[in-house]
């Protein structure tokens, strides 16, 4: 009697122990996001470098006083002059999240099929679609938040080397002070970085993820190749590029969003936020529902996919 009663809360103990602990999809996502930033430190060393050598360009020029020559004329007949190297500056860390983002989808599935670690990661209680939304994240939601706070960072080191540098060249802090509209710029950016790459080129990052799933061999040529092809066979059948014409749409954003070309580098762009029309633009909500279905597609792919 004694050994039963002994043996009941042994097994009572090594049952607990034994018990998987439930983890909350939260915390999944979260830990499956630092996996992707973990192994891919090029999403932000790209953009960290970029800026990194802008600002030496910039502390060059305002040394040697290129920059100051739009302060020393009329600041209202050059208005976008004196904002002009924060706006450059504001480009190039967008045009270099972007590129890093692209090639990440293109590798992010691929990858680890390639190197036969996905063998260890479906080892994991993590399911398939948890893995792709947080694949997804890096580039709808993770590079845009990093891109603003580095953009941020490098357009304030740049007004505080100016204003120290300024006066030793004979120009006043005042014209920069006066004429350089930070807030509306960082508003502006922050509304391009969602409405735009974001929300507007999520079913783009969607795509590339779908052909990273499911490619063999050389995912960027599998996700051109398409939509070049049918781009060329309208052009060949009907003389029309239509669809050229979408893909273009597509990428470059809808009319509605903050800041074009038009309006100069400046992005002086609080009198061209329509937050109330973009989120009125049938292109948005179709591309969403594109994308979540790419997506879905993508997770099955990885699912059924064994190593290369």
């Amino acid at each position: 009697m004694s050994s039963q009663s002994n043996a009941l809360p042994e097994s009572a103990f090594q049952s607990q122990v034994i018990a998987p602990v439930a983890i909350s999809p939260l915390r999944l996502v979260y830990w499956s996001v630092r996996r992707e930033l973990w192994e891919n430190r090029f999403l932000y060393a790209a953009p960290l470098g970029v800026a990194s050598i802008y600002l030496f360009a910039f502390f060059i020029s305002t040394i040697v006083g290129i920059w100051e020559k739009p302060l020393r004329i009329d600041p209202l007949r050059q208005p976008g002059g004196i904002a002009e190297p924060y706006g450059f500056a504001a480009g190039l860390i967008m045009g270099t999240a972007f590129i890093v983002g692209v090639f990440y989808c293109l590798d992010a599935l691929h990858g680890e099929r390639r190197d036969r670690s996905i063998l260890f990661w479906k080892s994991l209680p993590v399911s398939d679609l948890t893995v792709v939304l947080s694949k997804a994240s890096i580039p709808i939601v993770i590079l845009p938040l990093f891109t603003f706070a580095l953009t941020v960072a490098t357009q304030l080191i740049m007004v505080v080397h100016s204003a120290l540098v300024m006066p030793a060249s004979g120009v006043s802090v005042s014209a920069l002070w006066g004429h350089l509209p930070l807030f509306q710029m960082w508003l502006g950016l922050f509304y391009h970085l969602v409405t735009v790459h974001a929300l507007w080129h999520a079913p783009m990052y969607a795509w590339l993820l779908l052909v990273s799933a499911w490619a063999r061999r050389v995912p960027f040529l599998w996700a051109a190749l398409p939509p070049l092809g049918v781009g060329v066979l309208e052009w060949v059948m009907f003389r029309t590029s239509h669809f050229a014409a979408f893909v273009g749409y597509r990428l470059a954003g809808p009319e509605s969003y903050d800041f074009t070309p038009r309006h100069g580098i400046s992005m002086d762009a609080m009198s061209h936020l329509n937050l109330g029309k973009f989120l009125t633009t049938p292109g948005l909500w179709v591309g969403l529902l594109v994308a979540m279905l790419f997506l879905v597609a993508a997770a099955r792919l990885r699912r059924d996919r064994g190593p290369i």
